[in-house]
């Protein structure tokens, strides 16, 4: 999937430019219909909006804080006519997280609905009333009207080349607020371009957007290459495993992207006689699991293509039919990937697997996965920290552990920073602990990564006790219910309960113990179960019965390695 001279030239604006006149479907949503031409018009009309609303500056920045709804690929598409940067905001954020977000990448219009105007209550957001467009508002409509007549090109607040910037996509690291990645429009043209080619994507296929856009798989890997192959999007506003099929076949989608546990989820629902009468094709993401992919293949006939990348772009792996169990994948043709010691820079020597795939020499084969090639990475917004650790020494440093069997495959071994991936967000464990630190009971607190028996990690918390207090379940459930700050995937799956946080030489919380010992340890250990709902809304203690179900789900899922590492 790699990038050509060619089409590193093009430009999203160019790809939007091209469908008008294009009367072929171009978005399906709901029982709605709009043609490829409507759609560049209605990008058209807002582009020219959004030159009249924002003062002239050098960088124009557009929130869109907005479900998977119609407004959110017509932004898209009015930003890349206009020149406009779209920063991606994320729903689940809360408070004066959610407000950071919004300030630091510079958002001077926000694009949200009436479903999201409760996040942004109470927020100190230095953007003029006029300035938030709620879509679904009466007087939106009215405020569009004087440029119905708008063409593609015609109203821009800056040049646009394949370098203009074009989306900022929040990641989190191991500590402080989240990091806005930059991708240009020739950098999102190609991703698009590549994907068509490696897919074989055209104009009949269908994109099934079901995982929410402002996550740069929807956009990078589905809006993307529809765009530019002439396909239809066909948008789901927030995912559901009982709705999934139904809108296949609804809307003939022959292709969809995934994240996290949207795998799991659609195979957890009921077995049919009918899972295979659709048109869909393939799917392409992360995180499904080896295990789960072939499952998820053999009953819906529809090939999973696993991957490894990120929305910074820095560093992918592609999966290939022969891969063995585990793997993620070899790097694109011409591309210098490798696993060196995070500290000298050495690169590990190829793993030892014995006839059941187990890593023998783990300490000597796993390290981080580098980029010591040319990388698409485009860098941070106003981050230069964060920016020159990622590309330390002319490399891409992708913050991730793998190790490489003898064939050249490499498999993930885990994150090198106290980051945590739980269904498909990375979070930061620092920031989940500023929380958890308010707790009256608490004394201290610290929070890491546990493997998830399918695909990614779970948050864990050790939480030491001031004197004389005990671990209220309940009332530790009402405090996280009661967090603004809290994100939906940041309540603790796992609470341990140590009699003293385990320290190193100096002092320091010593997280490596933690990570190891998991939830099999000697302290006391409270859990909330799937079964009890969201995750942090009910506690109890978790027995040995339930230690046992859990590893049995593990070797069930090939992840029982993972443990203890």
């Amino acid at each position: 999937m790699g990038t050509t001279a060619e089409t590193a030239a093009e430009t999203v604006a160019e790809l939007v430019h091209a469908r008008w006149g294009d009367h072929r479907p171009g978005l399906k949503y709901e029982d709605r219909l709009l043609t490829a031409h409507q759609l560049a018009a209605r990008a058209a009309a807002r582009a020219a909006l959004l030159a009249d609303l924002l003062p002239p500056r050098a960088e124009p920045h557009v929130g869109v804080l907005l479900d998977n709804v119609p407004e959110y690929p017509v932004w898209l598409a009015a930003a890349a006519l206009a020149g406009a940067t779209v920063v991606g905001i994320n729903p689940t954020r809360r408070g004066p997280e959610l407000a950071r977000d919004i300030a630091h990448t510079d958002c001077g219009l926000l694009i949200t609905e009436r479903a999201h105007l409760p996040l942004l209550r109470g927020l100190d957001l230095d953007i003029p009333r006029e300035c938030v467009l709620v879509v679904d508002d009466p007087g939106y409509a009215a405020l569009l009207a004087p440029y119905a007549d708008a063409r593609p090109g015609e109203a821009r607040l800056r040049p646009v080349g394949p370098g203009t910037r074009f989306l900022l996509s929040f990641t989190s690291g191991s500590t402080g607020a989240p990091k806005a990645a930059i991708c240009s429009q020739g950098r999102l043209a190609a991703a698009g371009r590549s994907l068509v080619t490696y897919f074989g994507l055209g104009p009949d296929d269908v994109h099934y957007i079901c995982m929410p856009m402002f996550h740069g798989n929807a956009v990078i890997a589905d809006w993307a290459p529809a765009l530019v192959s002439g396909a239809a999007v066909a948008l789901r506003r927030t995912f559901s495993a009982s709705g999934f099929l139904p809108d296949v076949r609804a809307f003939g989608a022959t292709y969809f992207t995934y994240v996290g546990r949207a795998v799991q989820y659609l195979l957890a629902t009921p077995e049919r006689p009918d899972d295979r009468d659709h048109p869909l094709r393939t799917g392409f993401g992360t995180e499904a699991g080896a295990v789960d992919a072939a499952r998820f293949t053999a009953r819906f006939g529809v090939r999973l293509v696993e991957g490894y990348g990120s929305s910074e772009g820095g560093a992918a792996l592609q999966r290939s039919p022969d891969a063995p169990p585990g793997a993620i994948g070899r790097a694109a043709p011409g591309a210098d990937l490798a696993v060196v010691d995070p500290e000298t820079g050495e690169e590990r020597p190829r793993a030892v697997l014995d006839r059941s795939g187990r890593l023998l020499n783990g300490d000597a084969a796993i390290g981080e996965l580098v980029n010591r090639g040319r990388s698409p990475f485009e860098g941070y917004w106003r981050n230069p920290a964060a920016e020159a650790a990622r590309t330390r020494g002319g490399w891409y440093w992708t913050g991730d552990l793998f190790f490489r069997d003898p064939q050249g495959f490499f498999h993930f071994a885990g994150r090198t920073d106290d980051r945590l991936r739980v269904d498909s967000e990375n979070l930061a464990a620092a920031m989940i602990e500023n929380i958890l630190a308010d707790y009256p009971p608490v004394a201290s607190a610290a929070v890491y990564a546990v493997p998830d028996p399918v695909a990614g990690d779970q948050v864990m918390a050790a939480l030491a006790l001031r004197a004389g207090e005990a671990f209220d379940p309940e009332g530790f459930a009402a405090f996280l219910a009661a967090r603004p700050d809290l994100g939906t995937k940041m309540a603790p799956r796992f609470v341990r309960i140590p009699a003293a946080m385990p320290v190193t030489a100096t002092n320091k919380v010593h997280r490596a113990a933690l990570r190891r010992d998991g939830f099999r340890c000697p302290d006391p250990v409270w859990w909330s179960p799937p079964d009890t709902g969201r995750c942090g809304t009910a506690y109890r203690r978790l027995d040995e019965e339930d230690v046992a179900r859990l590893l049995t789900r593990y070797r069930e899922q090939g992840r029982d390695d993972l443990l203890g590492r």
